[in-house]
C-alpha cells in the first residue's frame, strides 16, 4: 500500500512506516524516551529529507508521548512540578533550536551538523549508561548492597539558590539545574528531531538523583509539551512537517507505547538502563558509519533554493 507524502515529495509504503512507528512507540513506553533518536535516523535512511524527518518526527513524538505519559501517570510515576520546571527550560531551548535549524539550512550544512550531533551525543551518553548499568548489575550479582541515595546528597547542586520541594521525587533542590537541563534538551530536540529522553533520563537519575521509576513518567511529561511547541515552530517557520507521514507514524506509535509501558514495568531500573544504552550505541554506530562510507553517488547537481 503506497501513499504520496506532500512535503517530503515522495511515495512510501504505509505498512513499513506503520511498523517503524509501532517499534519506536514501544521504546517510548518502555524506556520513557520519545524515540526520536531512533526514528529520525530511520526516516533519513529510508530516503526522507533530513529537515522533513526532524520536523515530522517531532509530531510523532507528541502522539507516542501522550500515550506513554498517560500510562505512567496512572501508575503515579509523574512528578508534575519537576516536569513543569523542565518544560519552561525546554520551551526556551526549542525556540532557539528552530532558529538555528533555519540558519543551518540556508548555509547548506544542516545534514552534516545533524549527523555529527548524533554521533557525539549518542556515543557519550550511551557509553556512560552502559558502563554504569554493567557495574550496577555486577555488584548486585556479587551480593553488594544497593547504594541508596538520600535527598540530602546533592553536592554542588544542593548549594544552589531558588530551591523547590519536589514531593513526588522526594527532593529539595534548586530549580536551576532542571531548568537548564530542560533548555538543553529542548535545543537538541529542535535540532536533532529527538524527544531528548536519552539525555534527560540519565541526567535526572545521576545528576538530580530522581528515583528511576519517577524519571520515566516525568521525562515523558516534559517531552510531550516541548515537542508540541517544536512541531508548531517547525511547521510555521521551516515548513518541514509532513502531516501525512506524521499521521502514519502516530498510529503505530500510540499502539506500540501501550505495550512498551507494560514491558518496562516488568524490568528493573539497571536492566532498563542497560538495554537503552545498547540501543543508543547501535544507533550511534549506524550514523557514524554513514559519515565514513563511500556514497553511492559521489557527485550530484541540484538547484539551490535558499534552504527550501
Amino acid at each position: 500500500m503506497t501513499v504520496y507524502l506532500p512535503i517530503a515529495e515522495m511515495p512510501v509504503n504505509v505498512l513499513v512506516f506503520l511498523a517503524m512507528g509501532g517499534a519506536v512507540g514501544f521504546l517510548s513506553g518502555m524506556f520513557g524516551v520519545g524515540g526520536g533518536f531512533l526514528m529520525t535516523p530511520l526516516l533519513i535512511f529510508s530516503g526522507i529529507p533530513a529537515a522533513v524527518a526532524i520536523g515530522t518526527e517531532a509530531a510523532q513524538i507528541v502522539a507516542s508521548s501522550v500515550s506513554g505519559a498517560i500510562a505512567q501517570y496512572q501508575r503515579g510515576n509523574v512528578d508534575v512540578k519537576m516536569g513543569i520546571v523542565l518544560l519552561l527550560g525546554g520551551m526556551l531551548g526549542s525556540v532557539v533550536g528552530v532558529e538555528l535549524v533555519k540558519e543551518l539550512r540556508q548555509l547548506g550544512q544542516f545534514e552534516l551538523f545533524v549527523a555529527l550531533s548524533y554521533v557525539i551525543f549518542l556515543g557519550i551518553i550511551g557509553s556512560l549508561m552502559l558502563v554504569e548499568s554493567l557495574n550496577t548489575m555486577r555488584k548486585i550479582r556479587a551480593g553488594a548492597p544497593r547504594m541508596v541515595r538520600s535527598s540530602g546528597q546533592h553536592s554542588w547542586i544542593h548549594g544552589l539558590p531558588f530551591k523547590m520541594r519536589f514531593r513526588r521525587s522526594k527532593l529539595y533542590i534548586s530549580a536551576i539545574p532542571p531548568f537548564l537541563l530542560g533548555g538543553f534538551v529542548g535545543l537538541l530536540g529542535a535540532i536533532m528531531g529527538v524527544g531528548g529522553g536519552f539525555i534527560i533520563v540519565p541526567a535526572m537519575i545521576y545528576l538530580l538523583r530522581v528515583p528511576t521509576n519517577v524519571v520515566v513518567g516525568t521525562s515523558l511529561f516534559q517531552i510531550l509539551f516541548v515537542t508540541s511547541v517544536t512541531t508548531i515552530l517547525h511547521a510555521v517557520q521551516n515548513f518541514t512537517v509532513d502531516i501525512v507521514l506524521a499521521l502514519i507514524l502516530m498510529v503505530g506509535g500510540v499502539i506500540g507505547a501501550q505495550f512498551g509501558a507494560v514491558a518496562g514495568h516488568r524490568l528493573k531500573g539497571e536492566q532498563l538502563r542497560f538495554l537503552l544504552a545498547g540501543l543508543v550505541l547501535l544507533v550511534c554506530l549506524r550514523v557514524g558509519w554513514s559519515l565514513v562510507v563511500t556514497p553511492a553517488e559521489l557527485y550530484s547537481i541540484s538547484l539551490s533554493m535558499g534552504g527550501h
